[in-house]
């Protein structure tokens, strides 16, 4: 994790657009980032084709560990 600089308009275009839409400002530019760069990375795919491949990736990842689900055996040990 680190800092970057960037424009007042473009901190005021993250702020805006994260308030429309209800994510972190973080979350705003994040999704931005990762769209720009899906966007260079394959210049034929239209905005809906991009959008399509972040939630493919999405449903493929594994979910977080706060999410899954304690194995049983695990909590006798515990106990």
């Amino acid at each position: 994790m680190g800092i970057i600089k960037i424009s007042e308009q473009m901190h005021e275009n993250l702020r805006l657009t994260s308030g429309a839409l209800s994510r972190s400002m973080n979350a705003q530019a994040e999704h931005w980032l990762r769209v720009g760069m899906l966007s260079e990375l394959n210049p034929t795919l239209c905005h809906g084709e991009i959008c399509q491949l972040l939630i493919e990736s999405e449903r493929q990842a594994p979910p977080p560990a706060s999410l899954r689900s304690v194995p049983p055996a695990s909590l006798e040990k515990a106990a």
